[in-house]
Parts: structure tokens; C-alpha cells; sequence
């Protein structure tokens, strides 16, 4: 809830399939005063958020399991909406025609997600 006189939060859609980080990212983006959209562990779970929800932006990891993230970075592009990938495999993982697209590689602190988010989405 905003308060009177503030912009709205900015609704934000976590894709991460590790508890551990998922549950660090819910809180920190939450604590940043972004609003959680949904935080799911898998594609169809982020598509079907996608269809269903507006976004202002997305944190995607690259790898689910044996899942890419690349229909969901698609959806998002299509929509215009912007995301920042997260990995632990580096640039090299990341679907070639989002190469331009920002990267947190993993593990990151909380500084370089702030940063980040700054920069993507603006606050």
C-alpha cells in the first residue's frame, strides 16, 4: 500500500527455483517497498502470472531444474516489460538474443541487487 502523494509500488514477478534465494529476494524486494507479484519456482508457474497479472518487472533465473527461462524472458519482451537475469553460470548461459539484457550473477549481496534494480526499473 502506498501512502498519499507516492507513486505505486513497483509489481514485481521473482522467478527462482532455489527456497533459499527465493524467500531472500521476496524479503528484500519487499523490505526495497516493491510489491511481490508472485515468486514461482518454474516456466508454467511464471507464464501463467504473466497472463494474469501487470508486471512493472522481473527477476529470472536463467536455469529451473532442468527448465531455461527463455519462453518467460519472450513473454516479457513481447510485453515490453523489463527483467534482469540471475545466474550462476555466467553470461554464457543466457539466451543469445537477450545477451544485452541485464545480469546479477550469482551469488550477489544485497548492494549489487539495489544497484541493479535501480538501474532496470527505476525507484
Amino acid at each position: 500500500m502506498t501512502r498519499a502523494g507516492e507513486p505505486p509500488s513497483k509489481r514485481i514477478l521473482i522467478v527462482e527455483d532455489e527456497p533459499f534465494v527465493a524467500l531472500s529476494l521476496v524479503d528484500t524486494l519487499s523490505e526495497l517497498g516493491f510489491d511481490i507479484a508472485a515468486c514461482v519456482a518454474d516456466v508454467r508457474g511464471a507464464l501463467e502470472v504473466i497472463r494474469r497479472e501487470h508486471l512493472d518487472g522481473a527477476l529470472l533465473d536463467v536455469r529451473l531444474g532442468s527448465e531455461r527461462i527463455d519462453p518467460v524472458a519472450e513473454m516479457l519482451d513481447q510485453r515490453a516489460c523489463p527483467f534482469i537475469f540471475t545466474t550462476g553460470l555466467g553470461q554464457a548461459d543466457i539466451p543469445p538474443e537477450y545477451a544485452n539484457r541485464a545480469i546479477l550473477q550469482k551469488p550477489f549481496g544485497t548492494a549489487a541487487l539495489v544497484s541493479m534494480l535501480d538501474s532496470v526499473f527505476g525507484r
